[in-house]
């Protein structure tokens, strides 16, 4: 392992904190802690945590000695120096000479001790760093150290390869007594240079933070020189059937078996999404003979329990040719996963008397021999940090297995973590919002109403992808949109492309549920005097291209079993055409009864199928130019044409914006039309 410290970025960032008034030893221990987090051998979303003891001025402008220690719910990777609120260090070292301290204590004598009230809650491990006397303490749990911890014979391994220069602690649980473990582990010999919490991670510390941070490289460098030698080969390869399916093939499948039933009766499903996960390393490990066993030991450290559950969903190797059998298995593997958690939980909430309430039983992580893994989480976001970990694991295990054999915690310490409040706590409990889990997707999605319609639907908690012909604009709308929008280059007019979106749709972001097929250009042209030519592209793009992006999404949406919903831009001119715009105005119609063939035929299979009917909306379609050109036939100014309705009032893309996302809310409603042009008396459908 390499250190990343340089001198000139240590005094850079001195220099930078400083002048936001930051003294020197926080501007380190701030550079520090960002050199250990944005290495994920290291740290991993929010593991880990770091301090620095130092004295600073109260309210009162009195000096006092605080610990700075790293806050939930920062991430090392890009923490700032809010990130390490200080707290009043002698009451905290005052703690230890207590017998025992329970959490809720514990949580509520540091938020007492904080300089500011308004700072986040200290590290569980507060305490720990408290109780050391060093200026400068580093946590990691580093890979390496866990492949070494993690052993029947982890203590004697950490003795071959550090003799006396480091304390082992047995693994105790975060929090107060394993604050008090620690302390006595190093007053048995003050000159080691960290502490190894077996199953857990690893200490190091120092007078400075260059100091700590040197003897963390330096001490994991030493596991990584020991891993690498006497090695044996793990993981012999088991028979993996020809024919291998893509991972856009199989992530519809678990996603539909992973899905939650909701048992209200009104048809809708808690999803998950899916981040898909490849390379040798993975394909050596989901393709060994001997999977069942090490990949079902339990987690690299407890703190990942939280984000991938203690097991991963181990599937059969999938084959293309049969698809269907392995659709049957997966469900098979989901609905003995279910039984097997229901099963753990009830055995070991029996020692909390009941208390404790079951969280959802779904795995976090899905094994699949012959392709990958696949991280489950409530947001893109959510299943990526799962596959993150489960990448991390499979190394750690590959390189446990490589010298010995792989050994988690016990379930029962295993269950203590999943189930206990200070780290759900890390999880945030904030209200999903309505599409949380669920994937829309949007034609012509760079285009006016097409970039108002992604964005409303991302506000109301979906994943958004954008599909534009113009694969910049794409690109340029999903950027303004931050928060893991895709973009996707697609003709919506050609079918070997609409397949391949939804194929990176379904890679991506493991399937769909809302598709809003709104691409769409308007020809114009006497329908006695236009050309054949003219009319057949027209519908190409403003008919067959909606049949071809509706038929593909009901292929995932079968795939997933937990039904969806087919929005469609049909235009007020599909039920009232105007002059000279036949072209548009026929295909247009075809496709308002495309949308009922739609609703009729899929809806058994919880397919909804819905149309908004706008008119006279400011975009790529409706140009300036033509807005002039359509004023001027029908004799009124561009003000008066643009709010010529009952309401006197110009619509906007973001209205029709809502108009879908009202479609999409609700789930007893197909073969629905709605009109967003502010009252057309002549559009009304009879």
């Amino acid at each position: 392992m390499n250190s990343r410290w340089t001198n000139a970025a240590a005094r850079r960032a001195v220099k930078e904190y400083g002048e936001q008034g930051v003294p020197e030893e926080l501007a380190l221990r701030v550079y520090t802690t960002r050199l250990l987090g944005q290495d994920p051998q290291l740290v991993l979303h929010g593991g880990g945590n770091t301090s620095v003891k130092m004295r600073t001025k109260d309210m009162l402008g009195d000096n006092v000695d605080v610990l700075c220690v790293k806050g939930s719910g920062w991430d090392m990777g890009d923490i700032e120096a809010p990130g390490l609120p200080p707290v009043r260090l002698e009451p905290l070292v005052r703690l230890r000479s207590l017998k025992s301290l329970s959490d809720e204590d514990m949580v509520n004598f540091q938020r007492i001790n904080l300089l500011d009230s308004s700072s986040p809650n200290p590290s569980v491990e507060t305490l720990l760093h408290a109780f050391l006397p060093h200026k400068f303490i580093d946590h990691t749990h580093s890979n390496a150290i866990l492949s070494l911890t993690n052993q029947p014979n982890g203590e004697e391994l950490c003795h071959e390869v550090f003799r006396d220069s480091v304390g082992l602690v047995p693994y105790i649980m975060p929090g107060f007594a394993l604050a008090k473990k620690a302390a006595e582990v190093f007053e048995k010999d003050t000159n080691v240079q960290g502490l190894i919490a077996l199953k857990h991670g690893i200490f190091t510390f120092g007078e400075t933070a260059e100091e700590a941070y040197a003897r963390m490289i330096d001490l994991v460098t030493q596991v990584e020189e020991r891993l690498r030698k006497g090695r044996k080969r793990v993981f012999a390869a088991a028979s993996i059937p020809p024919g291998m399916p893509t991972a856009a093939d199989v992530a519809p499948i678990i996603r539909g078996a992973c899905s939650i039933h909701d048992e209200s009766g009104h048809g809708n499903h808690r999803r998950f999404l899916l981040n898909f996960r490849t390379s040798p390393e993975i394909l050596a490990y989901v393709n060994g003979k001997d999977i069942a066993r090490y990949s079902q030991v339990g987690v690299a450290t407890p703190d990942h329990t939280i984000r991938t559950k203690n097991l991963p969903l181990l599937a059969e190797p999938p084959s293309k040719a049969k698809l269907l059998e392995f659709r049957q298995s997966v469900y098979e593997a989901v609905a003995t996963y279910v039984a097997a958690y229901h099963k753990y939980f009830d055995k070991h909430n029996r020692r909390f008397k009941g208390i404790k309430t079951e969280l959802d039983p779904m795995p976090r992580v899905a094994l699949v021999p012959g392709l990958g893994l696949f991280g489950l989480g409530n947001t893109a976001r959510d299943a990526s940090v799962a596959a993150d970990i489960a990448e991390s694991t499979v190394q750690t295990i590959t390189n446990a297995e490589s010298i010995g054999a792989f050994e988690s915690a016990t379930e029962s310490d295993l269950f203590d973590i999943e189930y206990w409040s200070l780290e759900q706590a890390k999880l945030g409990s904030s209200t999903p919002r309505p599409f949380q889990g669920q994937v829309a997707v949007i034609t012509g999605g760079a285009g006016a109403i097409g970039a108002a319609t992604a964005a409303a639907f991302q506000k109301e908690g979906a994943e958004v992808a954008v599909l534009d012909l113009n694969a910049q604009a794409a690109k340029d709308t999903a950027a303004s949109m931050g928060r893991n929008a895709l973009a996707v280059q697609c003709d919506v007019t050609d079918a070997a492309s609409v397949r391949s979106a939804l194929d990176k749709i379904c890679e991506t972001f493991g399937g769909l549920d809302i598709v809003v097929s709104n691409a769409g250009a308007a020809w114009q042209g006497k329908i006695g005097d236009v050309s054949d030519e003219l009319l057949r592209k027209s519908f190409e793009l403003n008919f067959f291209a909606h049949q071809t992006v509706a038929q593909n999404a009901v292929r995932v949406m079968r795939a997933q079993g937990t039904g969806g919903v087919l929005l469609f831009n049909t235009s007020k001119q599909a039920v009232n055409p105007g002059p000279d715009f036949g072209p548009y105005g026929l295909p247009k119609a075809a496709t308002l009864f495309l949308v009922r063939q739609y609703a009729l035929d899929h809806g058994a299979e919880g397919i909804r199928a819905n149309a908004v009917n706008a008119d006279r909306i400011r975009s790529g379609l409706l140009t300036p130019e033509m807005i002039d050109s359509r004023s001027k036939a029908r004799g009124v100014s561009q003000e008066d044409y643009m709010s010529g309705n009952l309401l006197g009032r110009e619509v906007t893309a973001e209205d029709v914006a809502q108009a879908f996302v009202h479609q999409a809310l609700e789930m007893k409603t197909t073969a629905s039309v709605t009109t967003v042009d502010g009252g057309n008396i002549s559009a009304i459908l009879r």
